[in-house]
């Protein structure tokens, strides 16, 4: 079988239901939407969420939780991810970036310490965490706050 011998299981599709056709068609004159009323209007029915003037499950529900807009989202790397790197290589934003290590920098930077690290890097970023930051030293590299 190839891909252009496939099609569907008989009887799992169906013709599709052409309404307004003639009163024979069963699905003629009003075309399925009853009589009067918004909807059998065009353009009728409500918008999603209305529950015929009663208040709304949405707005019945109390309030949560605050957003803080100036807060600043860093995109993370962990210590295990910067093994892959030789001795004496300076790591960088924008190494990290073209070496797929971080899908987009964000607000910068954050290099954690998951994981452990055997080469010695100079490594450039936003913020460190403090295991981060001794498992670098200790591997006998340096690190730059940008």
């Amino acid at each position: 079988m190839k891909l252009h011998e496939l099609k569907p299981v008989e009887g799992a599709t169906h013709y599709k239901k052409r309404v307004g056709r003639g009163t024979s068609s069963g699905t003629g004159k009003t075309s399925g939407r009853g009589q009067k009323g918004q909807n059998s209007r065009t353009g009728g029915g409500t918008r999603l969420g209305f529950e015929g003037g009663q208040t709304p499950l949405f707005k019945r529900l109390p309030k949560r939780g605050f957003t803080n807009y100036f807060r600043k989202e860093f995109a993370v790397v962990n210590l295990l991810d910067l093994n892959t790197y030789e001795n004496g290589t300076i790591v960088t934003p924008e190494v990290l970036l073209k070496d797929r290590k971080v899908s987009a920098l964000k607000s910068g930077i954050k290099v954690l310490g998951k994981g452990s690290l055997s080469v010695n890097l100079t490594v450039k970023a936003h913020k460190f965490s403090a295991s981060a930051k001794k498992a670098i030293e200790d591997a006998g590299g340096k690190i730059e706050v940008i």
